[in-house]
């Protein structure tokens, strides 16, 4: 007996590595559709070695279908989720659109599975910020040992966190850079290539970003809503990976060798930490691999019970698609929800 998917936003980057996740961990669907906009209609996706059709949105009827991975943006997920979870479908949202919201749970497989089971209130489950997911699959393990208080982090985010639009303006601007050709800024808010911008979303009254106003609300969500936290969320010139520098301040005393073999059995973690060159873990080595890697961790001596750490994953797999489909597991392995119909 088999599941049936569908994948919401398939010919975007996310839904493409949805795609590709389902094949590659032998998800047990029996059927997978591809649906989009209907200006996709018609374009072909690939699924492990088969290719599939997109079909529209707006057409295709959710109620034979047990789950949808909604990867199509805030707006198409507020029009859509709550209809597709009235038919019986779980919706994994992908989206902001309901990781504020008191009836959906916020899950990272690895932080709070158990947290699953509120799902049934409105059938939808949210996928947290990439930014955020990562975070949290290394401060869990920290946090049961020694009691968080604050957490400081600055992110350094790849330009795939914007979509292929994203992507494209890097490629674009790089290019145009080595040709001595313009370089045209529309996706950022500045050049993008050869440069760092610290602002990701739109600007909220107390000066930070939505962005970091994420961090912060979804850590607290998830992990405690008792941890202090404060992100600045930058935009790097990398196309696949995000990099972030967090330092921890805890209500107990943990050493950094402490915390190195607590990392390292950690679910979701490996850790990467030789004290020499090149003995950490870039977003490079990221790209394409389902874990977070911890590198650089050490003591900070300036504040009571501190410690510094360097935290890199791949913010399309974990971050987005990988999390999605972990949590899709989450639910048959508990068996909280069956089949519809037999294969």
């Amino acid at each position: 007996m088999g599941y049936k998917v569908a994948v919401v936003g398939a010919t975007g980057n996310v839904g493409r590595e949805m795609l590709d996740i389902l094949a590659e961990r032998a998800f047990p669907a029996e059927t997978v559709v591809a649906l989009a906009s209907r200006r996709s209609l018609g374009q072909e996706v690939s699924f492990g070695d088969k290719t599939l059709k997109v079909q529209a949105l707006d057409q295709y009827d959710f109620s034979d279908t047990d789950i949808c991975l909604m990867s199509a943006g805030g707006d198409t997920s507020k029009e859509w989720s709550p209809r597709i979870g009235q038919q019986g479908c779980v919706v994994i949202d992908n989206s902001s659109a309901f990781r504020y919201d008191s009836d959906v749970p916020l899950i990272v497989p690895e932080v709070n599975a158990d947290a699953i089971t509120g799902f049934s209130k409105k059938n939808i489950i949210a996928n947290p910020n990439c930014s955020t997911a990562q975070l949290v699959v290394a401060l869990k393990p920290l946090h049961e040992a020694a009691t968080i208080k604050r957490v400081v982090v600055a992110t350094y985010q790849s330009v795939s966190g914007a979509g292929k639009e994203g992507m494209d303006e890097l490629f674009n601007q790089t290019r145009a850079v080595f040709t001595a050709g313009e370089v045209k800024v529309q996706k950022f808010t500045k050049r993008i290539a050869f440069n760092v911008i610290p602002h990701i979303d739109v600007f909220m009254e107390d000066g930070s970003t939505k962005e970091e106003w994420k961090m912060v609300a979804e850590t607290k969500k998830m992990l405690d809503p008792k941890i202090k936290l404060t992100a600045t969320c930058v935009r790097v010139p990398v196309f696949i990976g995000h990099s972030e520098a967090v330092n921890v301040e805890f209500e107990r005393p943990i050493s950094a060798e402490e915390a190195r073999e607590i990392l390292r059995s950690a679910p979701g973690v490996l850790v990467d930490d030789k004290r020499e060159p090149g003995g950490y873990i870039t977003p490079h080595e990221a790209a394409g691999e389902d874990a977070t890697y911890i590198s650089r961790i050490r003591e900070d001596i300036t504040v009571e019970n501190g410690l510094s750490f360097w935290c890199v994953s791949d913010n399309l797999r974990k971050g987005a698609a990988l999390n999605t489909v972990q949590i899709a597991e989450v639910l048959i392995n508990r068996k909280l929800i069956s089949p519809k119909t037999a294969a």
